[in-house]
């Protein structure tokens, strides 16, 4: 898949819708009442996203379905790996932060490539009804967007869930560690 054309190959398109909706079955208590028809034939429609929700595959996301908007007809398809996905951990939280780091840069940033993707990062809420629906970084942390108040004043906000309570916290937005990452977001 190239980055620059957005577009997948139709062999590999096919292999990922029947991935995204084998994953879809399997979980559908994270989607009750949604059709994974009227799904598809939103993200067939849109080739970007599906570029998008490949990329996220990709990284170790497991994308799948959590929202639908009756007014817009949107889904909203999220990372639902269990840990904050492995393609994309060890990296601090925005390109601000990579550039204010001297010594030992990550390679990238949450913000950046979540731009690069195509997708948002999860916000608190989202966040929070993510973890309503199944038990999410048990061992790992995730980026979760931050308001710029916080993050003018250097800081970031991240999520996991310990202690069958799922915490907030905040961190420097340059630092980075091997079990935090960011989970991402995108309204097909």
């Amino acid at each position: 898949m190239s980055k620059t054309n957005k577009e997948i190959p139709a062999e590999h398109r096919l292999e990922l819708l029947q991935t995204l909706q084998t994953r879809f079955n399997k979980h559908i208590h994270r989607h009750e009442g949604m059709d994974w028809a009227d799904v598809q034939s939103r993200l067939e429609a849109n080739a970007g996203k599906l570029w998008s929700v490949a990329e996220m595959e990709a990284t170790g996301g497991e994308p799948d379905v959590i929202g639908h908007d009756a007014t817009t007809g949107e889904y909203l398809i999220c990372d639902c790996a269990a840990e904050s996905p492995k393609g994309r951990r060890s990296i601090c939280y925005d390109h601000e932060a990579l550039n204010a780091r001297k010594e030992n840069k990550p390679a990238n940033s949450a913000v950046g490539m979540a731009a690069d993707m195509g997708i948002e990062i999860m916000t608190e809420e989202q966040y929070r009804h993510l973890q309503t629906l199944d038990k999410f970084d048990l061992k790992t942390s995730s980026w979760v967007s931050t308001p710029a108040a916080i993050r003018k004043l250097g800081g970031a906000l991240f999520c996991d869930r310990r202690y069958d309570t799922v915490f907030v916290y905040h961190n420097g937005a340059e630092s980075y560690y091997g079990a935090r990452g960011f989970r991402g977001c995108l309204k097909v």
